[in-house]
């Protein structure tokens, strides 16, 4: 009988125990997602790794619900990291076909989706295995998850200055005041440093910074404002 129809003992072992483990991967991935889409995430891989570097010491976060963040910082972040956010299934097909032609080096194109996965599970660096694991986990994240959880997530865990995450602690160390009460333009200044917050400040901004809040000033009333997170999507 042909071999490929009937392999031996040993090489059905090793295809169980492969079955086995795409299995056990999947059903791992989706508990852990679908938990987090209902439980604050205790950590992050982005805090752990801090902590890693900075000698044990603790980041600064504090988990808020996205309705104790000024509606204007969540407009804010989506306008300066994700203008499609409320509309794509976790990616941005034109901002990827735009970096691959730019070349292969895997760069760029993370929606909102794609950096929650990367902060929550993965490590800093760019890699086509590290961009792997990160679609993985966006596409469960956006399987199991409504965006307004995402972006909650996302306002919880993103890093807004050296070892300073999420919407709270960001707005209590910049401007000495809760989410809450965070102005448009102080919003503004905290989406603008999103791309490098351990080299950009969002309460001492330079001219860049500056200009790049204005802009986000700009296209986040260009969107509609707040309104434009309203929808059923959301």
């Amino acid at each position: 009988m042909n071999e490929s129809l009937n392999p031996p003992p040993r090489r059905r072992r090793w295809w169980r125990i492969g079955a086995l483990a795409i299995v056990g991967c999947i059903v791992a991935t989706a508990l852990v997602v679908l938990a987090l889409r209902f439980v604050p995430p205790p950590t992050t891989a982005f805090m752990l790794a801090y902590r890693i570097q900075n000698g044990n010491r603790a980041p600064a976060q504090t988990w808020v619900p996205i309705a104790h963040v000024a509606p204007s910082l969540a407009i804010a972040v989506v306008a300066a990291e994700d203008q499609k956010f409320p509309t794509h299934h976790g990616f941005d097909v034109e901002a990827i076909e735009d970096a691959w032609d730019d070349g292969d080096r895997p760069r760029g194109a993370s929606t909102i989706s794609q950096q929650v996965a990367k902060n929550l599970f993965l490590w800093s660096g760019r890699s086509w295995v590290r961009k792997g694991f990160e679609a993985w986990f966006t596409l469960w994240i956006e399987l199991c998850w409504p965006k307004r959880r995402i972006l909650e997530v996302y306002l919880n865990v993103a890093e807004f200055a050296p070892g300073v995450y999420g919407a709270e602690a960001a707005a209590r160390h910049h401007f000495g005041k809760s989410a809450a009460a965070l102005t448009r333009r102080e919003a503004a200044l905290l989406a603008a440093v999103l791309p490098n917050p351990r080299v950009m400040h969002a309460s001492r901004p330079s001219a860049y910074v500056a200009r790049r809040a204005a802009w986000i000033e700009r296209q986040s009333a260009q969107l509609g404002g707040p309104a434009y997170l309203g929808g059923s999507n959301m």
